[in-house]
């Protein structure tokens, strides 16, 4: 397997689970991975949140760890990574607002290379103009997000745990789905370790 270049973008209560262990995940299987957030620097942390399905209408939100950034935002040449991803939480609905971000997405998009976007994460995909015409899946509230970003909505199964690919972006709603997400990028990537 060719060891691919992986970057990650992530902020304050990014979702805890969605951040760790996409972020293990790859590293286990040997890409590189940079995680960055605007603001910061490698060697500084982003506090995470535990979102958790406990049978209330929506989730609940706990104190998660601290996730250590290892790559500087202001020094990301999205041509130098093959790859993106973009974990949920609170941290999509602001990162958006950041045109380096939406600059970042949008070199994902137009070159056609992966992009993994997990529950809240589409939010920063519509926000850089990139769903039009796409079908994609997400946290259920993110829906009329996506649909008047211009996406077709796909619909979650009832564990969360399925993810829908579309061209290069593979989208889950929620961290039950990382088997299935990192699974499908994996496969975008061209980097499959099962067929």
């Amino acid at each position: 397997m060719s060891v691919k270049k992986i970057l990650m973008l992530v902020g304050d209560f990014v979702e805890d689970y969605e951040v760790m262990v996409p972020f293990q995940m790859l590293l286990m299987v040997g890409h590189e991975v940079h995680a960055v957030c605007p603001g910061k620097k490698a060697g500084e942390t982003v506090a995470t949140a535990i979102h958790d399905f406990e049978g209330h209408q929506t989730y609940s939100e706990k104190p998660g760890h601290n996730f250590l950034l290892n790559a500087d935002f202001e020094s990301v040449d999205p041509a130098a990574y093959d790859g993106l991803v973009i974990p949920g939480g609170r941290a999509p609905e602001y990162i958006r607002l950041n045109e380096r971000v939406l600059e970042i997405v949008r070199h994902f998009a137009k070159a056609g290379k992966p992009i993994a976007a997990v529950c809240h994460g589409p939010q920063v995909l519509v926000a850089a103009g990139v769903v039009q015409g796409k079908s994609c899946t997400a946290y259920p509230a993110v829906r009329p997000d996506l649909e008047v970003g211009g996406a077709t909505w796909v619909n979650t199964n009832e564990t969360f745990s399925n993810a829908h690919v579309d061209g290069n972006l593979v989208t889950s709603p929620a961290w039950p789905s990382h088997p299935a997400l990192i699974r499908e990028f994996l496969r975008l990537l061209g980097t499959t370790i099962n067929p």
